[in-house]
C-alpha cells in the first residue's frame, strides 16, 4: 500500500488531506459514502469498506500518525456546483462535520491550483461535507492566503442547562448542532497543566449523553475579558474518545456562536475571539438567520506542514499501526 498526502495545521490541529492510493468510495453523495465508509450501507456489489478504513488506520496510528491526527478522504461533491467533497476522519472513525479541516481544504485547494484565485481578494471553494454543503473563502493578499472564513451550515440550539452527573459533581451542560452536535460546558479555567482533568471530565459527558444525543464532543470553555468587537473565551474541545483539539474547534465555534446568539451575549456586528488550550486563535460571527438555525462564518488560518508518501509494507509485523491511548 503507497498513500499520498499533503499535511496541513490549523491553529495547530493537523489535517491530513489524501492526494492519492485512495480505494474506489462507492455511494453517490458524500453523506452515503460515509455511511459506506464506516460499514453501514455495504453491499456484496459495493467495495468493501474495510479497505478504506485500513487507509484511515495507517494514517492515524503510530508510527505514521498519532492519537491526536485528523484528516479527510477527498471525494466527488455531490454535484457540479461544489468543487470537492470530503469524508473526515480521525483515530476513532468518521465525523460529520469538521471546520478546522475545511478551512485547511480552503487554502489547499488554492494552493494545489483546483481552485482559481487572485494574488489579492478571494476565492469561494464549496465542499460537499457529510453534514452539508460549507463554503471556504480564502481570503489572498500579495500572492498569499491570509485567512481563511469558514461558512457553515446552520447551527442549532437544542437543549440548555441540561444536569449530567459526573464524579466531580453534577454539572449543566448546553448542546446545539453545527453539523456535529457539541455540548459547551463551562469551567473557571482552561489550564494546559489541567489538560488531563479536563479530558476526564469531557469523555465522562461525552459518554452520559450519549444515549440521547448522537454527541460528537465536549467544549470546556473558560470567560475571558471581553474585547471592543464583543465577547472572548478560551475552550478545550474534547471529542470522539477522548480526542483533544489543539485548535479553538471550527465547527465547535459554530456551536458557541449559536448559543452566546442565544443568550443575548452577540449582537449583529459583534464577533466571539475564541482561544484554544495551547492560545491558537479563531473568530467567529452570526451572518444570518434559517428556518434550521443560525449562519455562522468562522475565520482562521492553515499553513501547510509537509507532503508524505507512506507505504506499508505487507512483511511489516505492526501492519497499520498502534495506538497508545
Amino acid at each position: 500500500m503507497i498513500v499520498e498526502t499533503v499535511d496541513y495545521h490549523t491553529a495547530g490541529e493537523p489535517f491530513r488531506i489524501v492526494t492519492a492510493g485512495l480505494p474506489p468510495v462507492a455511494g453517490d453523495t458524500v453523506a452515503e459514502r460515509r455511511a459506506i465508509a464506516i460499514g453501514a450501507g455495504g453491499s456484496a456489489t459495493a467495495p468493501r469498506p474495510g479497505r478504506l478504513d485500513e487507509v484511515r488506520r495507517l494514517l492515524t496510528r503510530e508510527p505514521r500518525g498519532h492519537p491526536g491526527m485528523y484528516g479527510g478522504f477527498v471525494v466527488p461533491p455531490d454535484d457540479s456546483e461544489a468543487h470537492l467533497g470530503v469524508l473526515f476522519w480521525h483515530k476513532d472513525g468518521y465525523s460529520t462535520a469538521c471546520g478546522h479541516g475545511t478551512i485547511a481544504l480552503g487554502a489547499w485547494a488554492v494552493d494545489s491550483g483546483l481552485v482559481a484565485a487572485p494574488d489579492d481578494g478571494e476565492a469561494r471553494v464549496r465542499i460537499d461535507v457529510p453534514s452539508g454543503r460549507v463554503t471556504a473563502v480564502v481570503h489572498r493578499a500579495g500572492g498569499r492566503t491570509t485567512a481563511v472564513t469558514f461558512r457553515n451550515v446552520p447551527t442549532a440550539v437544542l437543549a440548555r442547562k441540561v444536569p449530567v452527573a459526573t464524579s466531580r459533581g453534577t454539572v449543566q451542560v448546553d448542546l446545539a448542532d453545527s453539523g456535529a452536535v457539541y455540548a459547551s460546558l463551562a469551567v473557571p479555567s482552561v489550564d494546559p497543566a489541567a489538560l488531563a482533568e479536563l479530558t476526564a471530565l469531557g469523555r465522562e459527558v461525552r459518554a452520559a449523553l450519549l444515549p440521547a444525543y448522537d454527541l460528537y464532543g465536549v467544549i470546556l470553555h473558560q470567560e475571558l475579558p471581553d474585547t471592543p468587537s464583543g465577547p472572548s473565551q478560551r475552550n478545550v474541545t474534547v471529542f470522539a474518545d477522548g480526542q483533544i483539539d489543539r485548535s479553538p474547534c471550527g465547527s465547535g465555534t459554530s456551536a458557541r456562536l449559536a448559543l452566546l446568539a442565544a443568550d443575548g451575549r452577540l449582537g449583529p456586528g459583534e464577533e466571539l475571539r475564541h482561544e484554544s488550550v495551547i492560545g491558537t486563535v479563531m473568530t467567529g460571527r452570526v451572518v444570518g438567520q434559517h428556518p434550521r438555525g443560525v449562519l455562522t462564518e468562522v475565520t482562521g488560518q492553515a499553513y501547510r506542514t509537509g507532503e508524505h508518501r507512506f507505504v506499508l509494507d505487507p512483511l511489516d509485523e505492526l501492519g497499520t499501526g498502534f495506538l497508545l491511548v
